[in-house]
């Protein structure tokens, strides 16, 4: 069903102007009512990132009976996602747009051109200067640093699947500038400071639906020497991580715990904490301090992207030194003693 609806609560709405009018920063006064939606461009089921934002905007609103929402799923074809926002907003019936997409900020300010009363904040984006939208950029390039550090360990190992090859591999539905700029460079460095040679094959589906392609992809790199894994592919990885447990091999998974799901063959979780976001954006917006027009960057060192540590799909799996080296240079992370430099989108 391409619509989902989820109604928290019903609220007749009063002639509340919530966010005024190309309001920028926290001088804002607190919102008395606020009507979400929450836009999301393709489908919750199979990714968590998308499921996480619905779900904190909608636990937020459970708690608060000042605030609305509503979910509204606009499927996976990408040139009717503008003509969709538009119709819902020209409803009426929201005040704010809250999304996760790199594509949406181009999108909200089209609409909003036609709709200069209504807000947009988006989730894992980057957009400044425009007073309706206010973006979160989550730092994936040091969530994938971490990441393809473990890999690297994997990859040089002697665990059961892992062969001389020092080579990765990295499957994405599809490109887009934070994944070929930020997530994929990221992972690669991150693998590299295991060991220079290590290299990263780089594949791409085309979409965001077709596992049998996932999985045809895992195999010929595989082929090639590829014993471990990462993705960004939301549900088409699924077909890649069968190829894995089918065939013998491992992977490393982005923004959720994912362990359960192939056991085994999942031996490495990175965590966003989506939620935790969304529920502190709620409370700007009811508080009146949301600075629209700027754009923030989140990452581990700011407590919203992590890693869990603690399930026996990692503790059962990962050898007991690898765990120790990994840890080590985890918290050297966070705690900003890893260098890097931020490559612009």
């Amino acid at each position: 069903m391409k619509k989902v609806i989820v109604t928290i609560a019903l609220l007749a709405m009063v002639a509340v102007d919530v966010f005024a009018k190309g309001q920028q920063g926290s001088g804002a006064a607190p919102a008395e009512k606020v009507s979400v939606l929450v836009y999301i461009t393709g489908q919750m089921a199979g990714s968590p990132p998308y499921q996480m934002l619905a779900d904190g905007a909608t636990k937020f609103a459970a708690s608060n009976p000042n605030v609305t929402v509503k979910v509204y799923e606009a499927g996976f074809n990408q040139a009717e996602w503008e003509s969709q926002l538009e119709e819902q907003v020209a409803s009426g019936e929201y005040n704010l747009v809250l999304g996760s997409n790199p594509s949406l900020p181009e999108i909200c300010a089209n609409v909003g051109k036609k709709f200069p009363d209504i807000k947009f904040i988006i989730t894992d984006a980057e957009l400044k200067g425009n007073p309706q939208i206010a973006t979160y950029l989550y730092n994936q390039y040091e969530q994938a640093l971490y990441l393809g550090y473990l890999a690297g360990l994997i990859t040089t190992s002697d665990m059961p699947h892992a062969n001389a090859d020092k080579k990765l591999g990295f499957i994405a539905a599809q490109e887009y500038p934070l994944l070929s700029k930020h997530i994929v460079p990221g992972f690669t460095a991150g693998a590299q400071m295991v060991d220079p040679a290590i290299t990263v094959d780089f594949r791409v589906i085309g979409n965001w639906y077709d596992a049998n392609k996932a999985a045809e992809l895992a195999g010929s790199a595989m082929d090639t020497g590829v014993d471990c894994f990462s993705s960004i592919a939301g549900g088409t990885a699924a077909g890649m991580n069968k190829t894995l447990q089918d065939r013998g091999g491992y992977a490393v998974a982005f923004n959720t715990n994912e362990y359960a799901s192939f056991p085994g063959v999942i031996v490495g979780c990175g965590i966003e904490e989506q939620e935790k976001l969304v529920t502190e954006i709620m409370n700007s917006c009811l508080s009146g301090t949301m600075h629209y027009g700027d754009s923030k960057t989140v990452g581990a060192k700011e407590g919203y992207l992590g890693f869990i540590f603690d399930d026996k799909g990692y503790t059962d799996n990962i050898p007991a030194n690898m765990q120790a080296k990994f840890k080590e240079f985890y918290d050297k992370v966070v705690a900003g003693q890893v260098a890097y430099t931020l490559p612009p989108l």
